[in-house]
């Protein structure tokens, strides 16, 4: 059976789980916000709880991989996010609803790391990107799922009637990944196992290393927006900037999810075709956030209104923001295989508090202005909202740069 058959693609089926925990708050966030009377910050720090839990759980979930492997415990894992939207679907009230999405982070944390990790063990380094980015491509049908269909289900079963189908599902995954998933190749040796704390300061060169310093800050940055805007914010902008209903916004997301799935696939197989020709391997990430820092501009002052423009801008900002992992890749070439669980999430670490940060601050800023009587937010916050992820997106890819110049030779 091909590797990727056995290995990458359960491990891909987590990060399913991954993108559409995400996700699916841009199609129930209305929903919410009305049943449990929330502000924006409210809504804002209810889907930036998954994202404390992920950030939180990273560390640790990176020393485990590089212990233990991926086999193991993203079968815990899985698990365990099937606890939490289980908890999900039978909450009555926000706090315990916010219990299950902070049990939920935990369980999805390491759904891009743990494939990565494999990856990065069974295939030629040129190819890691290339393999990573069909998985995240396998990964972003969960963000499709959690769009069109879940809008289509919910006059059905309710919004808790998709949670209780993640749930299910998530027994499943971790189910095949037990049966399927093999840690590493034949002949391969693993390192002497070390002290906890030898293993946790291995974190120290990573963090101190000069090119993660250098381009790190633009590849959270393009990861972060779309954790942002899909996780949320598109939803919300769909229906009070560009004025559209939960029909309209359903088909758009679904368009911004295929271009997160496109994305996923084309960046990735660009990013192992370019470094096969002698290319930078963070070329594609330097390109795709150029790339959306147009799109956001465009978004900021001359935001089209027509479904398919919509439609168009929506996936063109989501295939850019996709490009992410592949930069995951090339900074993680720069360690050993041994360390390729901590890179991965030293680098998603610093990227959820991101998440985390920027989700709460727009929901602040949107707050600024009055509700309307439909309790949507005035059109001229997620202006100032966007702007301020522009201004941040732009200064990190001015330090990738510049970097050269205030960093060692090693950063380049």
């Amino acid at each position: 059976m091909p590797i990727f058959l056995r290995v990458t693609l359960p491990l891909a089926a987590v990060n399913f789980l991954n993108q559409a925990s995400r996700a699916v708050m841009a199609v129930i966030g209305p929903l919410l916000a009305l049943e449990f009377a929330l502000s924006a910050s409210d809504l804002g720090l209810l889907a930036a709880v998954l994202f404390v839990a992920y950030a939180a759980s990273q560390l640790p979930v990176g020393i485990a991989l590089d212990i233990f492997g991926a086999r193991r415990v993203q079968t815990v894992l899985s698990l365990t996010a099937g606890l939490g939207f289980l908890l999900c679907a039978l909450a009555d009230n926000v706090l315990l609803l916010g219990l299950g999405r902070f049990i939920t982070g935990i369980g999805i944390a390491a759904g891009l790391m743990a494939m990565l990790k494999a990856n990065t063990q069974w295939f030629p380094r040129a190819r890691v990107a290339a393999m990573t980015g069909s998985g995240v491509f396998v990964g972003a049908l969960g963000g499709m799922v959690a769009t069109l269909p879940m809008q289509s289900l919910i006059p059905l079963t309710g919004w808790r009637g998709g949670f209780f189908i993640f749930a299910v599902l998530a027994c499943v995954i971790a189910v095949w990944i037990w049966f399927s998933v093999v840690d590493t190749p034949p002949g391969y040796v693993k390192p002497p196992r070390r002290g906890l704390g030898a293993e946790v300061a291995a974190f120290g060169p990573i963090f101190r290393h000069a090119y993660f310093r250098r381009f790190v800050p633009m590849i959270l940055m393009l990861t972060s927006m779309n954790f942002v805007y899909q996780g949320l914010w598109a939803g919300p902008w769909l229906r009070d900037v560009a004025g559209h209903e939960d029909g309209a916004r359903g088909i758009i997301l679904f368009a911004y999810a295929c271009g997160a799935a496109a994305g996923s696939l084309l960046t990735g197989q660009a990013a192992s075709f370019f470094q096969a020709r002698g290319f930078s391997p963070v070329l594609v990430p330097c390109i795709a956030t150029g790339a959306l820092l147009c799109i956001q501009s465009v978004l900021i002052f001359a935001a089209p209104s027509g479904l398919g423009a919509l439609c168009l801008v929506w996936l063109c900002f989501a295939m850019a923001g996709s490009a992410g992992p592949s930069g995951y890749a090339a900074v993680g070439q720069r360690f050993g295989p041994e360390l390729a669980g901590r890179v991965a999430t030293a680098i998603n670490g610093s990227m959820l508090v991101m998440v985390f940060v920027l989700q709460v601050t727009i929901g602040a800023i949107l707050d600024l202005w009055p509700r309307s009587e439909a309790g949507g937010w005035h059109s001229a916050g997620y202006g100032w909202a966007m702007g301020l992820t522009l201004c941040i997106q732009g200064a990190a890819a001015l330090w990738a740069w510049r970097g050269h110049a205030l960093l060692p030779k090693s950063a380049l």
